[in-house]
């Protein structure tokens, strides 16, 4: 975190740190100290407003686990904008990120790894995402390109939610339906001005169909 000019570590439920943890950390021992620290993902949430979350994983999930679909660090590190609050969750040593709280996440990452060798150490991992972050945080143009917020894409999952339930779909498939609109929105990282227009165009078809 330090190399790459990140500075809120938050951990969920974390073991005892013990001196070794100090020591590991090195000139950026900081932020070990100044760590938030939370009993459960639920009561950080609660805390915190985070406008975008983002998920690592290891071993993405196929067609039919839509929640699981990835992007690799390199899209993630050119697409990422910084005006609003973004968290990135690293799941445990081992077992890493439950579903459950994969299904928390507006985007998940995975690093592309050897079949024989999938599972990185969450420190090579981290160290992945956080560099291809770094790299364009910089560069990346964000002037009249803000990115909606969480609200924002909340408004429009709500209309498409309404405009879905008018379909006469069967329940599962009005569920992944919207699944998959949300993932397509998060995937896009659309700006304020982008979910205000889409927003129009929903109210409209809204409209139509009453």
């Amino acid at each position: 975190m330090g190399n790459f000019g990140l500075k809120n570590l938050v951990l969920i439920n974390p073991c005892k740190l013990e001196k070794e943890a100090y020591y590991q950390a090195m000139h950026s021992k900081n932020i070990v100290e100044n760590a938030a620290i939370y009993p459960t993902l639920d009561d950080f949430f609660k805390k915190e407003r985070i406008d975008f979350i983002i998920g690592s994983t290891g071993t993405p999930g196929g067609s039919y686990n839509l929640s699981r679909i990835p992007i690799k660090p390199e899209e993630l590190g050119t697409s990422i904008n910084f005006n609003n609050k973004i968290a990135i969750l690293f799941g445990r040593e081992g077992n890493g990120l439950y579903n459950e709280e994969i299904e928390l996440c507006d985007m998940i990452v995975s690093i592309p790894t050897d079949p024989s060798y999938p599972i990185m150490n969450i420190s090579h991992a981290a160290a992945i995402i956080f560099y291809e972050i770094f790299k364009n945080r910089n560069e990346f143009p964000v002037e009249g390109l803000e990115e909606a917020t969480a609200i924002e894409k909340e408004y429009l999952l709500s209309d498409m939610a309404t405009i879905i339930s008018k379909l006469a779909l069967p329940p599962h498939k009005e569920k992944t339906g919207l699944k998959s609109f949300k993932n397509i929105i998060n995937r896009a990282f659309i700006t304020g001005r982008e979910a205000h227009t889409l927003k129009g165009i929903l109210r409209r078809i809204k409209e139509k169909l009453y």
